[in-house]
C-alpha cells in the first residue's frame, strides 16, 4: 500500500474516482456542498496507479470534517490507514475535534467509526431529502434496502 497526498495526484484521476464511486465529485451533506476532487486528502494507490482508497477532509478553526472515505477493497486496513492519517494531520495542524456525517442506511460505516472512537452526536432528520434538491441523483433506497433519509453526525475528540 502506498499512501499519497492529493496534492501529489493528478486531479483528473481523483475526479474519475468520484464519478465512478459517487456519480460525481460533488458531495452534498448537511454541513455544505463540497467538491471532493478539490479538497485536501489522501489516496491509497494500488497497482497501475489505481486508487484503492481515498479520504477527503476540510479543516476549519480547530475542527476537521471528513467529507468522504472510500475503501475499494474491504477488510485490508485501507480505511483505517486513511482515517489515522487524517487524524494525525489534523492533530499536527492544531485540530481538537474530528467530525463526519454518514447516512442512516450506512450500517457498515456506523460500526467502522464507532470501533475507532467516534460517537453519535446529532441526528439530522430528512437531511438527505434536502440534499436531493441540490443533487437529485442521490438514490432513495440503499443497496441494503434501507431508505436513505437521515444523516448522523459522529464526533471524536483528539485531545
Amino acid at each position: 500500500m502506498q499512501m499519497i497526498s492529493t496534492s501529489e495526484l493528478d486531479k483528473n484521476v481523483i475526479t474519475e474516482f468520484f464519478i465512478k464511486h459517487w456519480g460525481s465529485p460533488q458531495m452534498v451533506i448537511s454541513s455544505g456542498v463540497f467538491q471532493c476532487d478539490a479538497l485536501d486528502g489522501y489516496a491509497i494507490m494500488g497497482e497501475e496507479g489505481v486508487i484503492n482508497g481515498f479520504i477527503s477532509y476540510a479543516l476549519e478553526d480547530q475542527e476537521c470534517e471528513i467529507i468522504s472515505l472510500d475503501s475499494v477493497i474491504e477488510n485490508k486496513g485501507i480505511g483505517t490507514a486513511l482515517l489515522n492519517q487524517v487524524e494525525q494531520t489534523s492533530k499536527e495542524k492544531g485540530c481538537h475535534r474530528m467530525k463526519l456525517v454518514t447516512t442512516n442506511d450506512n450500517l457498515h460505516a456506523m460500526g467502522f467509526y464507532q470501533k475507532r472512537g467516534y460517537q453519535f452526536n446529532e441526528l439530522y432528520i430528512h437531511a438527505v431529502d434536502k440534499a436531493r434538491q441540490i443533487k437529485p441523483e442521490i438514490p432513495l433506497i440503499a443497496d441494503n434496502g434501507i431508505p436513505i433519509r437521515d444523516e448522523i453526525l459522529f464526533i471524536k475528540n483528539l485531545f
